[in-house]
């Protein structure tokens, strides 16, 4: 007989039993004990694969954390180069249109200085004309000749600055296409990168989580049998917490400045998504208690800061995956886990609102979704005792 079918058949017939054991529960309860013994042993051998497990997942994470925000960093890049482009591809076209015009102006230039010849000075000395007036006319031919040569010198400038932006737009579009291959190679990796993830999550969150929850099961099914053998009305499970609380609010930067004890009762949470716990509840199927909350979001969603700070941890951590910790200053901080991708490094200063990850289910979450915390010199804080109400 399956545990759970003989506890719900034990439920039926408990109802009229008057709370003594017979001698058939208590060999069930003794067998249940047994096989928890028996997982215990199980999972003491394991430990180590365990350990080995979840540090294949770390590097995975982080590969994918690191190739995402590379990503990211490649197509500002790359906008830069086509916005520095199409200048250069501007004043190229510029330039050829200006020197067009020039060539035709020195061809007629050129043309008409054949057909005059170059004897005006000597004309203008033998034509026996007013010696004020030759002065004159020798005064405007000088102008024009160092206007022509003046002409000539910005031409050869504008040729020669030409061919200088010619090689640059040749040497821009090569870097370009360079970002391009480096671009479309760095999301190849990335592709790679998230299949590996999911064969350690598979071998992770199917395997060694699954048996870390069975013997969690067999634990809570042992102290519901013991208490039915001892007293019917208190096997009733308590019932599960439902989301309670739907965020609809993201973080902006009008509070920056101010210190961050002023923004009780006036801030945001990072992501949109539903609020699945209950600050200080115990977490299911566990003696722990929640000291954030676990936001439900889509994977990939844009997180972001709640307030003003700097950046002191952003890495992988057991258990919350990719992980961000801004301090906020007067030992105020919020921690951001289970990202998919940190946007953001140690050392980093951030506005309120500013996009500092994405969302995912790293460590090994079973949803996809944003875990928050807020604390004050280490000790926990409810962060919807902060939030601005509506």
């Amino acid at each position: 007989m399956k545990i759970t079918d003989f506890f719900c058949a034990l439920l039926v017939s408990g109802l009229f039993l008057a709370g003594v054991a017979s001698a058939s529960e208590q060999e069930e309860l003794e067998n249940l004990r047994q096989r928890i013994a028996q997982m215990q042993s199980e999972i003491a051998k394991t430990s180590e694969s365990k350990s080995e497990a979840a540090d294949a997942l770390r590097a995975s994470e982080q590969a994918i954390s690191n190739s995402n925000r590379k990503i990211s960093e490649l197509a500002n890049s790359q906008r830069e180069a086509d916005l520095r482009l199409n200048a250069l591809q501007t004043q190229q076209q510029q330039l050829n249109q200006h020197l067009s015009k020039e060539q035709a102006l020195l061809g007629k230039l050129l043309y008409q200085q054949y057909l005059g010849g170059k004897h005006e000075y000597i004309k203008l000395m033998l034509d026996n004309q007013d010696p004020n007036q030759v002065a004159r006319d020798l005064q405007y031919y000088r102008y024009i000749a160092r206007n022509r040569a003046a002409w000539l010198g910005s031409l050869r400038n504008n040729l020669k600055s030409l061919n200088t932006i010619s090689l640059e737009v040749q040497k821009q579009s090569s870097a370009l296409e360079n970002l391009r291959e480096e671009h479309t190679a760095e999301k190849l990796k990335l592709q790679q990168e998230q299949r590996e993830r999911q064969q350690v999550l598979g071998q992770v969150s199917k395997q060694l989580l699954q048996q870390r929850r069975e013997y969690t099961n067999l634990q809570h099914n042992e102290n519901r049998l013991a208490k039915l053998v001892t007293k019917i009305t208190e096997m009733l499970a308590q019932p599960k917490r439902k989301t309670f609380f739907k965020n609809n609010n993201i973080p902006d930067n009008r509070f920056d400045g101010k210190p961050f004890a002023q923004l009780k009762g006036k801030l945001a949470l990072p992501i949109k998504g539903d609020i699945s716990n209950q600050f200080g509840a115990t977490r299911p199927e566990s003696t722990v208690v929640w000291k954030g909350l676990f936001i439900k979001s889509a994977s990939g969603q844009t997180v972001k800061a709640i307030a003003a700070g700097r950046v002191v941890f952003a890495d992988w951590l057991r258990g919350f995956g990719n992980l961000l910790i801004v301090d906020h200053g007067n030992a105020y901080m919020s921690l951001y886990g289970n990202n998919e991708t940190l946007y953001k490094q140690v050392g980093d200063e951030l506005r309120g609102g500013d996009v500092i990850s994405s969302v995912g289910n790293s460590g090994g979450n079973a949803d996809s979704g944003l875990y928050f915390e807020l604390r004050h010199e280490s000790k926990p804080l409810d962060p919807l005792q902060w939030l601005a109400r509506k």
